[in-house]
């Protein structure tokens, strides 16, 4: 069997993201000051189905990526945003990129529940290559989470 190297791309590969093929979950670990926090506001609010689990961590299932929350108040917070298309944009966060339909309707979610947004639910380099819904809020443990869609998406990547 032939194997491609990480950087070739097979014949007819689309402009997609990772050559068109099928993208694998990510796996993320991240701190939390509270698991029982940390259960409703994942599992409760974003709807994130609960997997393996302990006293001191809890998997995840965040959009079909593999996200786990450690018991770790000490490592808590973010402190540093970095300036990108007029806003402080939290230098330290995760998310996952959504369809428009799935964006809108978790950015309604989180407005109707009240959220207080890093960063507002809003168009990005609107009009421009890389277009893209986002929005930025903290959880209980003051991780930064960023939620974004593109119309189309050539555009992740795009110049």
């Amino acid at each position: 069997m032939n194997a491609l190297t990480p950087t070739q791309k097979p014949a007819g590969a689309s402009a997609l993201p990772n050559g068109g093929r099928p993208i694998r979950p990510f796996h993320l670990a991240f701190p939390v000051h509270d698991i029982a926090e940390a259960r409703r506001f994942y599992g409760e609010l974003l709807g994130c189905p609960e997997g393996r689990s302990a006293d001191n961590w809890v998997d995840f299932d965040l959009f079909g990526h593999q996200i786990v929350a450690h018991l770790a108040p000490e490592e808590c917070g973010h402190a540093k945003t970095s300036d990108v298309d007029d806003h402080a944009v939290p230098v330290k966060h995760f998310g996952v990129v959504l369809n428009i339909p799935e964006w809108k309707a978790l950015a309604e979610k989180m407005t109707a529940v009240g959220t207080k947004f890093v960063i507002e639910p809003y168009v990005r380099f609107e009009g421009e290559v890389g277009e893209q819904y986002t929005m930025f809020f903290l959880d209980p443990s003051g991780n930064a989470l960023e939620f974004k869609a593109f119309a189309h998406d050539e555009m992740i990547f795009a110049k």
